[in-house]
């Protein structure tokens, strides 16, 4: 298939080398030539501008915008659909809020275009392990894109298949999943992130407790120079807290126990905050989610080992590198 691919960063770059080397075509386009040049040398067709994409398409044409939420992305949608016709698709696979999903569904539904929203989960790794999409929109156009989603899912690997799936949407088994009308896929992704901003906060305290056994504060006969990084990884192999972001922090700490490239400040992208919003609408109690959104907050005024950890994990899964202080 075809596909129009905006924003060439950490993951929209890689989702287009993912489907090109699947035998998809691409062309593409950013605001940096330079990242143009690197991702048309690798096979794609490069575009000068959103107008020049576009007539590199054939018709009904699918774009997917791959930019950070917010006006950038908003920007972007309006001036494709502005040289759209009816029958295209916009794609937005970014971590944009569900509300505006709904919003822009609804306007562009009016001129004739259709848009899909793909929460998109696989940060730098994707283009090796796939990615795991949650997609809302209109069924009939998520189906005819089912190439495109199909290539960019991991596929069942080595996972073992849950018993008693019977007679189920297959998509899920593969790594990607219809969840419902336009914003639903965001919607799913939004309340993921806040899953992992606890899950997170959960390993960086646990081991925050362990480096702390050494301390000083303690009686002498309490104390134990643990073993950080076997313990993380010791971990891995059939301990009931494995996991992937258990593997990515076994990786960190085997680089550097201390974590001393690390000052423990951890952003927040904005899915944990919505994923709370959300939880008040709903009137849905959660306590864990909630205090690890805090906790980020938290590591911006003097940080704590735990602290260093979870800026550790997020590099490790998302390329995201601190802000200067």
């Amino acid at each position: 298939m075809q596909l129009g691919v905006i924003g060439l960063g950490r993951m929209g770059g890689n989702i287009s080398l993912r489907l090109m080397r699947a035998g998809h075509h691409c062309v593409v386009y950013d605001h940096s030539a330079d990242a143009v040049k690197r991702v048309a040398g690798e096979g794609a067709t490069g575009a000068a501008d959103l107008a020049d994409l576009l007539r590199g398409l054939e018709k009904p044409r699918a774009v997917w915008v791959m930019l950070p939420a917010g006006e950038i992305t908003e920007q972007t949608v309006a001036s494709l659909a502005d040289h759209m016709e009816p029958g295209d698709t916009i794609i937005d696979g970014g971590n944009t809020f569900y509300k505006d999903d709904i919003r822009r569904a609804a306007s562009l539904r009016g001129r004739g275009l259709n848009y899909v929203d793909v929460g998109t989960s696989g940060g730098v790794w994707g283009l090796e392990r796939g990615y795991c999409m949650m997609i809302g929109g209109p069924a009939e156009v998520v189906e005819r894109l089912d190439p495109i989603f199909s290539t960019l899912a991991p596929g069942m690997g080595e996972i073992e298949r849950t018993k008693e799936r019977r007679n189920r949407d297959p998509r899920p088994e593969q790594g990607y999943m219809y969840c419902g009308p336009a914003g639903s896929g965001h919607f799913v992704k939004m309340v993921h992130n806040g899953i992992e901003y606890g899950m997170m906060q959960a390993y960086a305290e646990g081991f925050d407790v362990l480096q702390g056994k050494a301390s000083a504060e303690l009686p002498e006969d309490q104390r134990f120079t643990l073993n950080i990084a076997d313990i993380a990884e010791v971990w891995r192999r059939g301990s009931v807290v494995s996991s992937w972001l258990l593997d990515l922090t076994a990786a960190a700490l085997a680089e550097n126990e201390t974590l001393s490239e690390f000052t423990g400040h951890v952003s927040d992208s904005g899915e944990g905050r919505w994923t709370v919003e959300a939880a008040i609408e709903e009137s849905v109690p959660v306590p864990v989610l909630s205090t690890s959104l805090y906790a980020r907050f938290r590591s911006r005024s003097g940080n704590t080992f735990g602290e260093k950890l979870l800026s550790a994990m997020r590099n490790k899964f998302g390329g995201h590198v601190e802000p200067h202080a």
